[in-house]
């Protein structure tokens, strides 16, 4: 997959800007606070229709204007095709693939696979469960649209027993036969997503294994666990029979807490080195090693399932790494022939030397 060209009308700090990509490297060079990673989150809604950095799409209606647009033509083997994104300020986002619009977000994502390599990415090791739940979410989602509408379905009945659970609290009332509606979808819907789940992360670990001995030079031994209620005393039995178990043994704590305790909302990735957790022993530089590990690892598994090569979203590395592995990443990933890649830098001539020497079809633009 290969965007072609891209065009910004009313988009954050950007009133209208328009480029012609290289099919390789593409940097966009320019002083903190012009908007670079503006361009790569514009990027980033091509692909899953939202922004990366968490914002409402309203939030990135430029100031005083009433809309934002993305536009781009996207090559692919198959044929050229056009996707639009637009927000008005008082009416519903809307993405269009060739002036026809998409009936739900849900049948766009997996079109054009993304990876992003941000300085936010330590949220990963430093934050709670939910932060990497999201990331696996997304990463199979992009590889499987049934996974995502099972998703949505388990979140929402989650909410609805959530919701039951409080009402029940609040009127000082209590009725099991009510809340035991929701367990058949919970366990059909959350038995599907631990058995992706388990198997994504199981295909996950090897290659992060691998891409981090390279760039590590075999220092340490990484892996990435998948941790689920489900997998305790999982044995032989069926994980929606052990889901259906789980909620029937929590029900009295659910009900004291108000909401579900059990389930796959709370599993985890445990990311270890050398059987320890990575943010309990990790230093700073063999963190971003294990990161750019599992985000290469990533693309590699995304293409693989899918037979689509992700475009690479690079923000700010450059000061997060220095130059040597910067440029040891960049020739790692031109190497390996994952896709399109897009670079952000505050120095021209740093970002110069560096893809020039490894691509001589790199794009250089100064924002």
């Amino acid at each position: 997959m290969i965007i072609k060209r891209l065009s910004l009308y009313n988009f954050k700090n950007h009133s209208e800007k328009k480029f012609e990509f290289s099919p390789q490297i593409n940097c966009f060079v320019g002083n903190n606070g012009v908007g670079k990673t503006n361009i790569l989150d514009a990027l980033h809604y091509l692909s899953v229709g939202k922004s990366f950095l968490g914002n409402t799409d309203l939030n990135n209606i430029k100031n005083d204007e009433n809309f934002f647009t993305i536009d781009a033509e996207i090559l692919n083997e198959e044929s050229e095709d056009i996707i639009k994104i637009s927000q008005p300020k008082e009416a519903k986002k809307i993405i269009k693939k060739n002036d026809k619009s998409y009936d739900r977000l849900a049948d766009h994502i997996g079109y054009l696979p993304s990876v992003m390599i941000s300085p936010y990415d330590s949220n990963l090791i430093s934050d709670s469960g939910e932060s990497r739940r999201k990331f696996l979410d997304s990463m199979i989602s992009q590889t499987d649209p049934e996974y995502l509408f099972d998703l949505i379905q388990y979140q929402k009945t989650i909410q609805q027993r959530n919701a039951l659970l409080k009402y029940f609290a609040k009127n000082r009332v209590f009725d099991r036969d009510s809340l035991e509606i929701y367990d058949d979808p919970i366990t059909r819907f959350g038995s599907k997503i631990f058995e992706k789940r388990k198997e994504f992360a199981s295909r996950l670990n090897p290659i992060v294994r691998n891409f981090y001995h390279i760039i590590s030079g075999g220092k340490e031994a990484v892996s990435v666990y998948y941790q689920s209620d489900l997998s305790e005393g999982f044995g032989s039995a069926q994980p929606d029979k052990v889901f259906k178990e789980l909620l029937n043994q929590h029900i009295e704590r659910d009900r004291m807490l108000t909401y579900t305790s059990k389930g796959i909302h709370k599993d985890d990735l445990l990311f270890e080195m050398d059987d320890v957790l990575i943010k309990k022993t990790g230093s700073q530089g063999q963190q971003k090693s294990f990161l750019i590990s599992l985000k290469l690892a990533q693309m590699s598994l995304v293409k693989e399932l899918t037979g689509k090569s992700p475009i690479l979203l690079l923000d700010d590395i450059f000061d997060k790494l220095d130059d040597q592995r910067v440029s040891h990443l960049i020739e790692l990933v031109n190497k390996e022939n994952f896709g399109q890649m897009f670079i952000t830098d505050t120095h021209k001539e740093r970002t110069e030397s560096v893809v020039k020497r490894i691509n001589e079809k790199s794009v250089i633009f100064e924002v």
